[in-house]
């Protein structure tokens, strides 16, 4: 007898979904409200943010709130209307591209509505089943999605893991051989979690070296911007920039906005064009974005200030904590990890008591994304941030970390907070 799906649903809510009732509103789906800055309002006061990928402080940058707005006064949101291969192309939309192709060092560029929509439509249309996919093991969710609608095979490397790397490179060299099929390389130029950089430099020295034939695509969203000289990410950073055959970025983190872009070879990205079914079969990216994101483009390569201002207080920030007996793992970006011990009880309790007697609101990771028994706090840095949020925050995880190890957020409910999650 066939089951009802909805009544299946009912009895399996997912494995955060689950627990919906008691933190939604705090944990899951919190309100952060007010100018988006280094403090905001959360639940009617106000707290000190590191949550927001605002990397470099230009989502209230007053030129680019001009720009936005004078954008929306002229186009609305609703100009162009359809897709750009029907009706939704315009000269802006190509003027951006070119830009992007000019930053980034590439042949040429094409504009995506969403980052996430956008990574899963290039894996699908750039493979097919006779080629294999080999990836790192900690990708995004958008890559993890994307391969679910390739065909063929493909083998996932331990994260950074070069001599895993290498085992899997020679597994998918095998069924090639057999299938004329080709291998795409996926990795990340920053992993956003941990916040380390892909090996780029390794793996493009086993091309190098003759001893795979392969195409690499790399996901920097959290590099493009952050990292490398002028900011084109993880890349330049290493020295790779040119060996990359397909890059991707996004404007929804350095760029404080929506929208992204892919670029390399122009035969490449022509087929993109034309193929890509989430850009082909989607309304254009409208007018005032993509307005705002050639003045967001303008501020990131030519005020390099901004990045600078990042730097500082991330370079404060991370160092200040190792300094205070800190483990933040092996970030190489901005993106800083706080590795503590504990589990959901402690988990719960930390977040509670920083939120609400140290007014300090950052995101908390527990397994299954980190080990068991191990907690994450994530702080995502700015340059809106200041050396006295550093002070306060660092003296803040120093209290948090004596009552985690005293035993103090072992109990069930903090008795001293009163939280309406449903707020």
């Amino acid at each position: 007898m066939a089951q009802d799906i909805f009544d299946k649903i009912k009895k399996n809510r997912g494995p955060i979904g689950q627990h919906s009732k008691g933190v939604h509103g705090y944990f899951t789906f919190p309100k952060l409200e007010g100018e988006i800055g280094n403090k905001m309002i959360f639940r009617g006061k106000e707290v000190l943010i590191w949550s927001v990928n605002n990397y470099l402080g230009l989502a209230n940058h007053p030129e680019v709130r001009k720009t936005d707005a004078d954008a929306a006064a002229e186009y609305g949101l609703a100009y162009p209307m359809g897709s750009r291969m029907m009706t939704g192309q315009t000269a802006m939309h190509e003027l951006l591209e070119k830009e992007l192709s000019e930053f980034m060092d590439k042949e040429d560029s094409f504009l995506l509505n969403f980052g996430y929509q956008g990574m899963v439509s290039a894996i699908d249309c750039m493979v097919d089943r006779n080629d294999v996919i080999v990836y790192d093991s900690e990708s995004h969710a958008c890559i993890l999605d994307g391969m679910r609608l390739h065909v063929g095979k493909r083998f996932v490397f331990k994260h950074n893991d070069m001599e895993s790397f290498d085992k899997q490179m020679e597994r998918a060299a095998r069924i090639v051989d057999k299938t004329n099929g080709g291998i795409m390389v996926i990795t990340e130029g920053v992993f956003g979690m941990a916040g380390d950089q892909g090996r780029l430099k390794d793996i493009v020295e086993f091309r190098k070296s003759g001893k795979y034939d392969f195409r690499l695509f790399v996901d920097d969203a959290h590099g493009f911007g952050t990292v490398g000289k002028t900011g084109q990410g993880s890349g330049e950073q290493q020295g790779v920039q040119g060996e990359i055959d397909i890059l991707f970025g996004t404007f929804a983190k350095s760029m404080a906005s929506i929208g992204a872009f892919i670029s390399g070879d122009e035969h490449m990205i022509e087929y993109l064009r034309y193929n890509m079914r989430s850009q082909v079969f989607a309304k254009s990216l409208p007018m005032t974005l993509v307005v705002g994101a050639r003045k967001r483009l303008e501020l990131l390569r030519d005020q390099p200030q901004h990045k600078e201002n990042l730097w500082k207080i991330a370079s404060a920030l991370q160092s200040g904590l190792v300094e205070s007996g800190f483990n933040i793992g092996v970030t190489n970006s901005a993106v800083t990890p706080v590795f503590l011990q504990g589990g959901l009880a402690e988990a719960t309790n930390l977040t509670f008591d920083l939120r609400e007697n140290y007014n300090i609101f950052c995101s908390i990771v527990i397994y299954p994304v980190v080990p068991k028994d191990t907690l994450m706090l994530r702080l995502i840095p700015t340059a809106s941030h200041t050396l006295e949020d550093v002070r306060y925050t660092i003296e803040t995880f120093v209290a948090i970390k004596a009552k985690l190890d005293n035993g103090e957020y072992q109990s069930e409910e903090m008795a001293s907070v009163e939280v309406d999650t449903k707020a």
